[in-house]
């Protein structure tokens, strides 16, 4: 009897699609350097080249990306990610539960590596005619004011390109000419926004270098399975970007929100600053008194009086107004801009599902506040990497969606 039966045709074919199917699993997950959680072909790294990674190898001492268009050479930021913090997160393919603890013990004290000294900016090579001993200060309004948005769409190589020379890896900047009064951590929840990605760091990028402030863009990228919980994404940064460094301020950003208005200055005031007061989708007008969402600022001890956002709002909306309220609780206020200076442009995008819990969580959020928030946030964190123009964590939250 031949063996060239219809059947046995079939099965064979039904084989050789399946070795394809594994070979290629194996190839993709080798070629990119991914863990072996499929996790990984769900973040940023299915849409990046990730031609601009520093290797293992890359000491950063070329001068492409240690340059600004000035010519001069960028002093080692105290922004940088450790190289032995990335390669623990390489190496480490057995990944442990994240359980944060609301308090300063876990904050690094010993910051004379990460704090440069005014005397440090003296001593370095910026130019051997340049001995930087002055304070940076805020830009004068006067030679500020309205500015249009580049909204272009591009790759994120692209964007690299552009602005990686006058960055340090993973998206960190401070000022060449003086020395950095505020040290901002620019916080973003993120999920499934790529268009989004490329056009806001295009555009954030030259708006916050002209502040002479100090900063760094962190991406917070949720895994799937799980409704989007915005807040927890924010806590989570606010904890990781504290391991790095003692930030001063921390902004949490909305990836579809660009400032329209040089004025906006992000640093952090006496109270909690809501900063995306006017948006032009809302005709550029503030829905109502207590909003704190979109865009806004907190230093380091605000967010902790707070507790950080609640981990409870699962879907769209919620969050922000519970975090009015706690700042309420807290005997905090809402400051703001005039409107005619906090001003965005909202990228278009399609409207998130709402959380159906969001009005029963926030009834009964004053009531959660010391047992709900950065002391009860629970994550794995699968990578970290540092892209020339941001750093990108990918988390999964393990907080389960409960009833208020």
């Amino acid at each position: 009897m031949s063996i060239f039966t219809k059947a046995n045709l079939i099965r064979f074919v039904a084989g050789a699609i399946c070795l394809l199917l594994v070979l290629n699993f194996l190839w993709t997950s080798e070629s990119d350097g991914s863990s072996n959680t499929s996790l990984s072909k769900l973040s940023i790294r299915r849409v990046h080249k990730y031609a601009h990674i520093r290797s293992r190898n890359d000491s950063g001492s070329g001068t492409g990306r240690n340059t600004n268009m000035a010519g001069h050479k960028l002093p080692t930021a105290p922004l940088a990610l450790s190289k032995e913090r990335e390669l623990h997160n390489e190496r480490n393919s057995t990944l442990t539960t994240v359980i944060a603890i609301a308090n300063f013990t876990s904050i690094p004290q010993d910051l004379s590596h990460a704090h440069p000294h005014p005397q440090d900016y003296a001593n370095s090579t910026l130019n051997p005619q340049l001995h930087l001993t002055e304070n940076c200060t805020d830009p004068d309004p006067r030679d500020g004011g309205p500015i249009t948005p580049n909204t272009t769409l591009e790759s994120l190589d692209i964007i690299e390109a552009e602005l990686g020379p006058l960055l340090r890896p993973g998206g960190a900047y401070q000022p060449t000419d003086c020395i950095a009064q505020y040290h901002v951590a620019i916080v973003v929840p993120f999920r499934d926004r790529y268009a989004h990605l490329s056009v806001f760091l295009r555009n954030i990028h030259p708006f916050l270098m002209k502040q002479h402030i100090a900063y760094r863009i962190f991406i917070i990228e949720q895994t799937n399975g799980k409704p989007f919980n915005r807040a927890a994404m924010m806590n989570i940064g606010y904890l990781e970007a504290l391991k790095l460094y003692r930030w001063d301020c921390f902004i949490f950003h909305d990836v579809d929100l660009l400032p329209l208005d040089e004025r906006n200055l992000y640093n952090c005031p006496r109270q909690p600053r809501h900063m995306s007061v006017a948006i032009d989708t809302l005709n550029f007008k503030l829905p109502y008194r207590s909003i704190f969402g979109g865009v806004s600022a907190m230093t380091r001890q605000q967010f902790q009086a707070v507790n950080g956002f609640s981990n409870s709002f699962f879907g769209w909306g919620g969050e922000d107004d519970d975090m009015s309220n706690r700042l309420k609780h807290a005997n905090l206020f809402i400051s703001r801009y005039p409107i005619n200076i906090a001003r965005y442009k909202m990228l278009k995008h399609q409207k998130e599902k709402a959380n159906p819990k969001r009005y029963e969580n926030l009834q009964n959020g004053i009531g959660k506040i010391e047992m709900d928030g950065i002391n009860s946030i629970k994550y794995e964190i699968y990578s970290i990497k540092e892209f020339p123009t941001f750093t990108w964590y990918l988390a999964e939250l393990k907080n389960s969606e409960k009833k208020s």
